[in-house]
């Protein structure tokens, strides 16, 4: 691991800067360390902030460690994936979502840049 993550950990402090003012869609990967399925799709996570460098941002938001984002957009059980586009919440997945499926909704918000 170490240098190469590409996705950005995402903090109460910083989700509105790093989320809300992004310039491209983010998917936000609602998580704990405690939670089995959300270790599953870790590495689909990984993977996609890999892929999609440049034209979407990903990032992980620990929700025991910042509660106050977590609560405010209503996250009861995880993983939740939103997805942001332009500060709004445009599409939301529970549970672990396959690869395939994150793609989907990812190219519909990064097509919609390009078009």
């Amino acid at each position: 691991m170490g240098e190469n993550v590409k996705y950005v950990t995402l903090t109460d402090d910083n989700f509105e800067a790093e989320v809300l003012q992004s310039e491209v869609p983010v998917l936000v990967d609602f998580w704990a360390i405690w939670c089995g399925p959300c270790r599953m799709i870790a590495p689909v996570i990984e993977e996609l902030a890999a892929e999609y460098e440049g034209r979407a941002k990903i990032g992980k938001l620990d929700v025991d460690q910042n509660p106050r984002t977590a609560m405010q957009y209503g996250i009861r059980a995880i993983p939740t994936l939103l997805f942001f586009k332009n500060g709004q919440v445009v599409d939301q997945l529970v549970g672990a979502a396959s690869k395939k499926m994150l793609v989907e909704r990812l190219e519909a918000l990064v097509g919609a840049e390009a078009a």
